[in-house]
């Protein structure tokens, strides 16, 4: 019979392509999402496959599946800043609680559980490029600091379960990573960019742009976390594409690339945004034999052809979603 592994935050960017790849491997999938942020459309081309099923639930409530289960990937969690300075309390939440609710699962079912951590335990690094090594520079009580604090403790809680119970874990630290199912406008770079492009707008750039980002294909992003899951190594790795830009040449980069003639503008640096994101994937390379393949021009083309792709209205929509019911939780 086929290995049956949960995914939450399925019907996210990254865990929808997670999906994705898990369903074209064999495995019987099973789907989680509150669609807080995930949208269905993401999963609907899964819905009806004989190894495909979706239960919605939120996974800070008690998680319950039937039968056997392998594997967990724990995906659920908001993850662009517009989405946890809006749902503050719902991303410590699903870090902590959620964290703790799957991590129990897993116990029960003796099943494998990858968490998605982030480079953002990094905060803003005095270590560049950052090494799994590094413990980071996180301004705790900042406003950031609800989405670092609740990926800090999401990796506390999985050694701790590993140490105790010598529960099965593997954690990854996800850099940022870009590719068809972004949400256009849940202000990440790489979206804002391309749809200020599309519509025409000036592209804004955040302090004087010297800041830097690595971005990495969505593609190479869900290998390195499949290789990951299968290997023997339990403390965290990070993965991502180490080849790094300005934010500044990024914008241009965007300019040149769609062919237009906008403008660069500036505004102020948001509070806490880090000064430099690189990751050093030297153990994800000894580890996994992985290593990004998709270099950022072809990733970018096929990127920006996907939002031309989304419908007009999808387009000039300033919010992907109404969070009102969900900010006093």
């Amino acid at each position: 019979m086929a290995k049956r592994i949960l995914i939450t935050g399925a019907a996210g960017f990254l865990g929808s392509h997670l999906c994705d790849r898990f369903v074209n491997e064999g495995f019987h999938v099973i789907g989680m999402d509150n669609f807080i942020t995930g949208d269905e459309i993401n999963i609907e081309h899964l819905v009806g496959l004989p190894n495909f099923e979706f239960i919605k639930h939120d996974v800070t409530e008690f998680v319950k599946i039937e039968g056997d289960l392998h594997y967990i990937l724990h995906f659920a969690s908001p993850a662009s800043p517009i989405d946890y300075l809006k749902i503050p309390i719902q991303t410590l939440k699903v870090g902590s609680l959620g964290t703790h609710n799957l991590l129990g699962l897993a116990k029960a079912k003796d099943a494998r559980i990858l968490i998605a951590s982030t480079s953002e335990v990094y905060g803003d690094p005095l270590v560049h490029p950052q090494t799994e090594d590094y413990y980071g520079n996180v301004n705790t009580i900042g406003p950031r600091g609800v989405y670092d604090e609740a990926k800090r403790f999401q990796e506390s809680i999985t050694m701790a379960y590993h140490r105790f119970h010598g529960l099965e874990t593997r954690i990854a630290r996800i850099f940022n990573t870009y590719g068809p199912r972004m949400r256009l406008n849940d202000g990440r770079v790489i979206p804002a960019f391309m749809g200020q492009a599309l519509r025409g707008e000036n592209l804004t750039v955040f302090g004087d742009g010297s800041q830097t980002r690595s971005f990495c294909y969505v593609d190479d992003e869900v290998e390195g976390i499949y290789r990951l899951l299968f290997s023997d190594y339990v403390y965290p790795v990070n993965i991502g594409n180490p080849d790094e830009i300005s934010i500044l040449d990024f914008a241009k980069e965007i300019i040149s690339m769609t062919n237009t003639d906008q403008k660069i503008i500036f505004k102020d640096l948001p509070v806490n945004d880090p000064i430099q994101r690189q990751p050093d994937i030297t153990l994800a390379k000894k580890l996994l034999d992985w290593e990004p393949k998709i270099g950022r021009t072809e990733g970018m083309r096929i990127t920006f052809n996907y939002f031309k792709s989304l419908p007009r209205e999808r387009l000039y929509k300033k919010e992907h979603k109404d969070f009102s019911t969900h900010i006093k939780r």
